[in-house]
């Protein structure tokens, strides 16, 4: 066959296939036409997860009746002024959404601009155009999308249910709204109502806290940190989660390039390297960050979609995004997420125990849950010792030295330790409040910081020589792993060195470490390193390393502890980086306020 050019609707098909994903495609470029048009209500309106109709509706500032011709044609667009790729200030620009939207469903369009005394309608299927006709209509433009993929069946076979090709356009307009909290935003699905976000007041900064808010929720907005950062062409501002809120994907991370929603792989690995050592590598944190670059920085033209961007200097961007988000961390390094739902416990409908049956009152590495206390109902009450003994709980007597001493100690914002209990949480009090402390999780944050430490200094940390060395049995992918590490793994006061065939001797542990299983701990360090793989430096998974000796070395669950222990601990904490949170992001104490705890017994 002879070189030809193709048909146009036939282009606009193809141009659809890069465009027009799925219905949440259709939504965003339409949503986003309706804000580049200056409009301050959005209504978006679904009907079986969009593949049946979709509807946006706006009251910018509409389109004549010849507008309204060129704008259904392939890249014919009102964005460009000055035909300068590089000075692009609107959200569409490719001027491709229209067409290819036309050329795969049955389109039609509604418009009229405030100088009009009528609006017009276009219909437009599967690419072929109808003459306008004259519509009554507000100003603004009203855009139905029936039978989307109808010409191209096999599109539809890519597309998930209704359920979920709805949610995918609700994460969509969300996502659209938080760049956006001046404008009203509104999205109804099969007759329900899933968004309604009515226009944010007040500067650019209050608004989009409040819109934040309304999107993320209130947890996120109780449990978050601003972030602020400027250098050159580039701003950065937002909000990120504590280590201690995090989410098992990344979806809940939002950026926004001069307020173009976008999933960029450069801006994502730098989230994921700033919060290394605070969170665990299988867990993301919460985020909606704002960038604000010179157009002339950004190439927003790398894909028909316009999720993804290229800049300039993509080293200066993520050396920025990562400090910006590393201070605001050590900000509030000593900050725990607080999700104590005081609603959720007293509606909790408690089962009766008897006195044999008394649940424990917290399980390891969550939100306490108080139950009532069992003593009504014709329960016997329980006597001290037996409830002592019951839940472990270990209180020195007033006249004990060391309570003494503990009473006379400073008193920090983590309070006095007061008990133990279960040889596993520390209870504090302060001046309004009590402080549950997970004494592993704060351990193995002061071990780690402290390894960290000597690192960034270059000096090695005291070491234990073992009385008598521990011979560990490895595989041999393991043991050539390790002992090909073995002098940066000297750096941190582990020596080790080879034993036989199939084992490694240790004579030497990190004096932090003193009452760890060594054993286990090689074993851990062995797995890790053959999973790296060759291609990995020491160096840049020394954060790894750390992390997986801290853990090994930190106070256990299980170990009972004095008050002059519980409170030495408590100092540590206080004066160590990122001690709300573990390495692996998950809480280091809990606080409840005074005022949280006369709630739960209706004293207010």
């Amino acid at each position: 066959m002879a070189i030809r050019i193709l048909p146009s609707n036939l282009v606009n098909q193809i141009a659809a296939g890069e465009v027009i994903e799925r219905p949440s495609s259709v939504v965003k470029e339409l949503v986003e036409n309706a804000i580049d048009a200056g409009a301050t209500k959005i209504e978006v309106t679904l009907v079986d997860g969009g593949k049946s109709l979709i509807v946006v509706s706006d009251n910018g500032k509409g389109m004549s009746r010849d507008e309204l011709l060129l704008a259904s044609e392939r890249h014919a667009t009102s964005k460009l002024p000055d035909d300068n790729l590089f000075n692009i200030c609107y959200l569409g620009f490719r001027g491709e959404a229209l067409p290819s939207i036309a050329s795969v469903s049955r389109m039609s369009i509604i418009s009229k601009t405030a100088e009009a005394e009528n609006g017009w309608k276009l219909n437009i299927e599967g690419g072929v155009k109808s003459d306008p006709v004259p519509a009554a209509h507000n100003v603004g433009t009203r855009i139905e999308v029936r039978d989307l993929f109808y010409t191209t069946p096999v599109r539809l076979k890519f597309l998930k249910t209704s359920t979920a090709e709805t949610m995918q356009c609700v994460d969509m307009l969300n996502r659209i709204a938080l760049a956006n909290p001046s404008i009203a935003f509104y999205l109804y699905a099969d007759d329900k109502k899933k968004i309604s976000l009515s226009a944010c007041n007040g500067d650019l900064f209050d608004a989009r806290l409040e819109r934040l808010g309304e999107v993320m929720g209130r947890t996120f907005s109780d449990n978050s940190l601003p972030i602020m950062a400027e250098r050159e062409s580039l701003k950065i501002s937002g909000y990120i989660s504590l280590p201690t809120l995090n989410k098992a994907n990344s979806l809940s991370q939002y950026l926004f390039v001069n307020n173009r929603p976008v999933r960029d792989k450069l801006l994502l690995g730098a989230i994921k390297g700033a919060y290394q050592d605070v969170l665990a590598s299988n867990r993301y944190p919460m985020c909606v960050l704002f960038f604000e670059v010179d157009p002339s920085f950004v190439d927003v033209n790398v894909h028909p979609t316009k999720a993804e961007v290229r800049f300039y200097d993509n080293a200066m961007v993520r050396g920025v995004l990562v400090t910006a988000i590393r201070q605001a961390l050590l900000q509030g390094d000593k900050q725990t997420a607080h999700t104590l739902d005081l609603k959720e416990i007293l509606e909790d409908n408690l089962p009766e125990f008897s006195s044999s049956e008394i649940p424990t009152m917290l399980s390891e590495h969550r939100t306490p849950q108080f139950q009532s206390c069992p003593v009504s109902k014709g329960h016997s009450q329980i006597s001290l010792p037996e409830l002592k003994d019951f839940y472990a709980v270990k209180v020195e007597s007033e006249d004990n030295h060391l309570a003494s001493l503990s009473e006379n100690s400073e008193q920090g914002i983590l309070g006095v330790a007061k008990a133990q209990f279960h040889n596993t949480y520390i209870i504090s009090q302060t001046e309004d409040s009590i402080v549950i402390i997970d004494q592993h999780a704060a351990h193995e944050r002061i071990v780690m910081e402290k390894l960290k430490a000597h690192l960034l200094n270059g000096s090695r940390p005291a070491s234990q020589i073992l009385l008598i060395p521990e011979v560990v049995e490895l595989s041999g992918s393991e043991k050539v792993a390790l002992l090909e590490n073995s002098l940066e793994l000297s750096k941190l006061g582990l020596e080790i060195e080879e034993f036989g065939t199939a084992a490694v001797l240790v004579r030497e542990i990190p004096a932090l470490l003193k009452n760890c299983e060594v054993q286990t701990l090689i074993h851990d360090l062995a797995e890790e390193m053959t999973e790296w793989g060759k291609g990995f430096t020491l160096e840049k998974k020394m954060h790894l390393v750390c992390a997986t000796m801290a853990c090994h070395g930190s106070v256990r669950a299980g170990r009972a502890l004095n008050i002059d222990e519980m409170n030495h601990l408590l100092r540590e904490m206080e004066q160590t980086e990122h001690s709300g949170q573990c390495n692996h992001g998950r809480p280091t104490y809990v606080k409840l306020s005074l005022k949280e705890i006369e709630k739960l017994f209706d004293r207010r």
